[in-house]
């Protein structure tokens, strides 16, 4: 019977919670909407994930998510199943691939918090909104798929380097957001494992309907895991950077960011990260840094750090101990964090992505 998979969809809901301890001088100055944010517990989010196959032609998946600010629609989209050529199309809102994390959701992170590079290019909620994509997957001997998106520019929480918040409509297709990205996974050997990608994300912003942004960025994920031996034991290695231009009125603004983090993880039920983030001031045209409109108090280089240890009691719960140092350099002393998470798991919860 055709659509009688909506019937019985897969249905799974994803529960985060914190407990956080903010240094004396403050809170570290977070990107992430569901990041923890006050001393004491945090209701970080409730995902129910709702899917199912519609007919022969067509899948259908929504994220929903609840917090202490109401629900929203994460992502709601249609993926088809049986276009030629190995094409794939994929309709409605979504997150688009830039990079390695902004695809992701929260329960898919190796950390407690969102980073820097997410949070500060496309928003809180990661890069994102109503659009169309397209997928191709190549015949080479190597894994490498293509995907180019256009979707709406706007939205303070998913495109603040674009329009944003403030919305100047669309009146032809240079007014849309346009993401391209090119993936390609290499089998080094039976333990050896690397991802690549390019992607770029190009539209306009809100200083002008003639203003463009464009972000260009590169990532990489190695993986070690030996098949024979220690084989519950694997050496993750990921690497991300990323390079914004900006035009506004009479100056072009410039800025790096990215991050690295390595995860060991051994035994199955345990894991140990740590990670670097990097951005850097803005720059304009002569080179000299100048007042960021979206982050004006962002005046200077930016480094932080954090170290993880997780433990996964069953495949359906996680608990997760985290310590954060974030030093801003327009601030005289750093600014510390400790994070204790929990996350429960129930219902037919796809898998997470390589």
């Amino acid at each position: 019977m055709a659509g009688s998979g909506l019937m019985n969809p897969d249905l799974s809901v994803v529960l985060d919670v914190a407990v956080a301890y903010f240094g004396p001088r403050g809170q570290p100055i977070g990107t992430g909407a569901h990041d923890p944010s006050r001393n004491g517990f945090n209701f970080q989010q409730l995902e129910v994930a709702i899917g199912s196959s519609v007919d022969p032609y067509f899948r259908l998946d929504a994220f929903l998510v609840f917090s202490e600010h109401g629900v929203e629609v994460e992502e709601a989209f249609g993926t088809t199943l049986a276009l030629p050529a190995r094409l794939q199309l994929r309709a409605g809102r979504f997150l688009h691939r830039f990079g390695r994390v902004n695809a992701t959701h929260p329960h898919g992170w190796s950390f407690v918090d969102q980073n820097l590079l997410v949070g500060r290019l496309f928003g809180p909620e990661g890069g994102g909104g109503l659009g169309v994509e397209l997928s191709w997957l190549s015949p080479l001997p190597w894994w490498l798929e293509l995907s180019a998106t256009s979707m709406t520019a706007s939205g303070a929480a998913s495109a603040r380097s674009f329009f944003g918040g403030r919305d100047l409509g669309v009146r032809d297709p240079r007014d849309l957001l346009h993401v391209v990205t090119v993936k390609q996974f290499f089998a080094l050997d039976d333990d050896w494992s690397l991802l690549t990608g390019v992607s770029a994300a190009l539209g306009p912003n809100a200083t002008g309907r003639a203003n463009r942004t464009d972000i260009v960025g590169l990532d990489g994920y190695l993986r070690y895991r030996p098949t024979r031996g220690a084989a519950q034991n694997a050496w993750t290695l990921q690497v991300e950077i990323a390079h914004r231009r900006r035009q506004i009125p009479r100056d072009v603004l410039a800025d790096w960011n990215g991050y690295a983090q390595l995860v060991w993880q051994w035994g199955r039920p345990w894991a140990a990260a740590a990670r670097w983030e990097y951005g850097s001031s803005v720059r304009g045209l002569d080179g000299q840094p100048v007042e960021d409109p979206l982050d004006p108090d962002w005046t200077a280089d930016r480094h932080r750090g954090a170290v993880a240890l997780t433990h996964w009691p069953t495949e359906f719960s996680r608990i997760r101990l985290q310590a954060t140092s974030d030093f801003p350099a327009w601030l005289d002393a750093p600014r510390l964090a400790l994070f204790c998470a929990l996350e429960l798991v129930t219902g037919a919860h796809g898998a997470h992505a390589f």
